[in-house]
């Protein structure tokens, strides 16, 4: 349980407002069974090349001409995308290049209907009360922010977004360092202690605790242990208890 009397309250995704298993046995399956026909149709759209070149940046290269061995166009050189993008996804890389062209694949499928997001019960009732009292919702994540858009569009209660007033990715920086959390600080034009960040992972509490943020430790059903640790702990978000 965690008393806050802050402004906004920011949330990690997966094992915090959305059971590991959804992400891990549903979302990351699909977009690994989806790849293939994925950049077979979609490889020269403009947010696939954008995706392309920011993972060449991120392997330290140049270009994607400088990243790929292959000449670029020709199936050789698709198929080494393929190869380099499932091995990826077998180290659920956090880059965020990788990540963008995860969400665009992400993105079709909740578009189609074949993805639709799973949240804990307590999610929705405990958000409307939040906001009843004034609070900010907003998401830190390692998913891109359009592909956390879409999660919170398309759940089995509805349509989120409204709930939310911003989203955060990678592109603040790794989710265990103290300075993605005074950027995120700095982003919302509020103290860190006006923060409280919730996440199930005791690395990135430590890094936004470090910023001055608020913390606490989602343990939730299905969560794997996470060791010691002096944040708080909640096994629901109603612990989380507003004054007044």
């Amino acid at each position: 349980m965690i008393r806050f009397e802050g402004r906004l309250l920011l949330f990690d995704i997966e094992g915090t407002v959305s059971p590991l298993a959804f992400v891990r046995e549903v979302m990351f399956p699909h977009a690994r069974k989806a790849l293939r026909g994925f950049l077979n149709h979609h490889a020269d759209r403009p947010e696939v090349v954008d995706a392309l070149g920011q993972m060449a940046r991120d392997a330290e290269r140049d270009s994607v001409k400088d990243w790929c061995p292959h000449p670029i166009g020709s199936s050789a050189a698709r198929e080494w995308f393929i190869r380099e993008i499932e091995q990826l996804m077998a180290w659920d890389a956090k880059l965020t290049g990788f990540k963008q062209l995860q969400g665009l694949i992400w993105e079709e499928g909740f578009r189609s209907g074949a993805l639709q997001a799973t949240l804990f019960p307590d999610v929705v009732p405990t958000w409307q009360k939040f906001l009843s009292s004034g609070l900010l919702l907003q998401i830190y994540s390692s998913g891109s922010v359009p592909a956390q858009r879409l999660f919170f569009a398309h759940t089995q209660e509805g349509d989120l977004t409204p709930m939310l007033s911003g989203h955060h990715d990678t592109t603040r920086g790794s989710k265990k360092e103290a300075a993605s959390y005074a950027r995120i600080a700095s982003a919302v034009e509020m103290a860190p202690g006006e923060i409280l960040f919730v996440s199930d992972v005791v690395a990135e509490l430590d890094a936004a605790r470090e910023a001055g943020l608020a913390t606490a430790l989602a343990d939730r059903p299905g969560n794997p242990e996470a060791g010691p640790s002096s944040h708080a702990t909640l096994s629901t978000l109603e612990e989380i208890i507003i004054p007044g």
